[in-house]
């Protein structure tokens, strides 16, 4: 009999340590990092962004152009339409629609432009972006990392934040 307790006892303290190391190697390691607001703060994603904005601005002076010289030709067509036959006023009335949809198929053009131009400049940052963290939380054995971004879904991060980290790999102060 004393012989079974001691069988059972020695299984129960194996079992337990088994257990516990079990536990233990698969513990998974959570980190968190606000990566939109790490992509915000990364120089080249100011630089891209004031480039989107010149390019705005240079969209924007095309079509206010556009659209003084669109105003002008309808003022001056009214003016002279009672001078004109009817098949004339016809003519300038269809060049005046004509040339509206230009600036509408302009402004369509310019918007498409303005955010392929986004994608293109700010790839390359989003993806220097992930791979400092990556990095980072490889280095600091993390097996996870969340998107504590606001919106993401992740509703409380006070775990570790991995944004220091990445900020010095990537040398922003």
């Amino acid at each position: 009999m004393k012989q079974v307790r001691n069988f059972i006892a020695i299984a129960v303290i194996t079992l337990a340590g088994t257990l516990s190391a079990n536990a233990q190697a698969t513990a998974t390691k959570v980190a968190h990092i606000a990566s939109q607001d790490l992509v915000e703060i990364m120089p080249k994603a100011k630089a891209a962004e004031k480039q989107l904005r010149n390019l705005a601005k240079t969209y924007e002076a095309e079509l206010v152009n556009m659209d003084k010289a669109l105003q002008t030709k309808s003022q001056e067509a009214q003016q002279n339409a009672p001078n004109r036959t009817d098949e004339e006023n016809q003519r300038i009335l269809e060049q005046i629609q004509s040339d509206r949809k230009k600036i509408e198929d302009f402004y369509t053009n310019s918007q498409k432009s303005l955010s392929q131009k986004r994608t293109d400049l700010l790839k390359p940052v989003y993806e220097e972006a992930r791979e400092a963290i990556f990095k980072v939380a490889r280095a600091k054995g993390f097996d996870y990392v969340l998107d504590s971004t606001t919106g993401t879904g992740v509703i409380m991060a006070d775990g570790y934040d991995l944004m220091p980290d990445v900020k010095k790999a990537l040398g922003i102060q």
